[in-house]
């Protein structure tokens, strides 16, 4: 497993975490911009990971 690979999977297992722990209503800004982030984050790692 690549240190890339292993990154990728640290990040879904965090964005997993925080999506099990978003309240139905009334979402915290600061959780929806960590999420946005990761989503981000991980999307760029996939892409870099299919261009090699």
């Amino acid at each position: 497993m690549t240190e890339q690979d292993t990154r990728l999977a640290q990040l879904e297992r965090e964005r997993s975490d925080l999506q099990e722990r978003l309240p139905k209503h009334s979402v915290p800004m600061a959780m929806m911009l960590r999420l946005e982030e990761l989503e981000e984050e991980i999307a760029n790692l996939r892409r870099q990971r299919e261009e090699t």
